[in-house]
């Protein structure tokens, strides 16, 4: 099961990268409708889309509107965007109102279950709430051998409540928008820094760990000094657009 990287930056894109989306094509799942979406249509293998919501803050769902471009020529059965509940007004009210965007693409919305979803492999998905400013949600899959969380907006501490939803994960793709000395603006903002995000990992007794929603400010090839925390947890990988990895 390959993973794919399309959207790997937060708040907006930058020359390297665009942001947050993730995808999964042999399930037909993508995390999150950052701008990074658009890359999404050369992916496709399924007939049907299934994009989870971890929030609707705009740069992890504003490529819902690039969804015509997406799925064009595509023979899809059938898209859906899920979301939590209490959200679904907003992106209906607000991001395809008519002065914005007339007419909203073919997609429906699913409300976020409190229980496991059964996907079409026989795997396992969870929706993990997280504390963020207006609400988020972080997912965990899990297959017979192996699973995989998606942690993104949140700001990481070894005892966030989520931490146990993620205990021993494979793979955990968590957010570091700061590096290490920005403590306050991170809690601010609902976001993390590096240290807690390689505690979190180690805590949770995760195999490897791959950084998202880095600052888009800084455009080096090494946005955060890794070496600083090899001693807390390894490995530690910040994920690249375009990257690809096996679950």
């Amino acid at each position: 099961m390959k993973l794919h990287f399309l959207g790997t930056t937060g708040y907006h894109p930058n020359n390297q990268r665009q942001t947050a989306c993730l995808m999964l094509p042999e399930l037909g799942i993508i995390f999150d409708a950052g701008t990074g979406i658009f890359r999404a249509r050369d992916l496709i293998q399924t007939d049907t889309l299934d994009i989870f919501l971890t929030h609707i803050h705009l740069d992890h769902c504003v490529g819902l509107t690039f969804l015509y471009d997406v799925l064009y020529q595509k023979d899809m059965q059938r898209v859906t965007v899920h979301v939590a509940e209490d959200k679904i007004e907003s992106i209906e009210k607000h991001l395809f109102s008519e002065p914005l965007f007339p007419v909203k693409p073919n997609f429906d919305f699913k409300p976020l279950s409190d229980c496991p979803v059964i996907l079409g492999d026989g795997s396992q998905l969870t929706a993990i709430p997280l504390d963020h400013p207006g609400g988020a949600h972080g997912f965990r899959i899990d297959w017979p051998d192996c699973s995989c969380a998606y942690i993104t907006d949140t700001t990481a501490a070894v005892n966030a409540d989520y931490v146990n939803a993620i205990k021993n994960v494979n793979t955990l793709i968590h957010e570091c928008y700061f590096p290490d000395g920005w403590e306050s603006k991170a809690k601010l903002t609902g976001h993390s820094c590096l240290t807690p995000v390689a505690e979190v990992a180690a805590t949770a007794n995760a195999d490897r760990l791959f950084l998202v929603h880095v600052n888009p400010l800084d455009e080096s090839p090494q946005p955060l000094d890794l070496e600083s925390v090899s001693e807390l947890f390894t490995p530690i990988t910040i994920a690249e657009d375009h990257m690809t990895i096996e679950i």
